[in-house]
């Protein structure tokens, strides 16, 4: 699965994913895209699945019209995301397509 984090999600949580390949906004040169231009580069390039600290993000897009999937981390603490790493796993395994899901933190 090719996995997209967003400015907000911390990068040592990609290193629970090695599964997976996983970048970062940053990395594909997409930190100044807004919302609904992130997830249109995201699906172009092949991405499956965004992860991100964005609690607006079902607000203010049509996530069923998707392809990819959202993760939606309700706080961008490591600390506290470390916390909750296999609910995070189990979450990213379970997601389909076009599907939004929160992850308490």
């Amino acid at each position: 699965m090719r996995i997209l984090f967003d400015h907000g999600t911390p990068r040592p949580l990609r290193d629970h994913f090695p599964e997976h390949r996983v970048d970062t906004a940053a990395e594909k040169g997409w930190s100044r895209l807004g919302n609904g231009e992130l997830l249109d580069h995201a699906e172009r390039d092949g991405y499956d699945l965004l992860i991100t600290t964005d609690q607006n993000m079902q607000y203010q897009q049509n996530v069923a019209a998707r392809r990819l999937a959202i993760v939606v981390l309700l706080s961008n603490r490591w600390p506290r995301i470390r916390q909750r790493i296999e609910v995070i796993r189990k979450v990213v395994v379970e997601i389909r397509s076009g599907e939004l899901r929160e992850v308490g933190i």
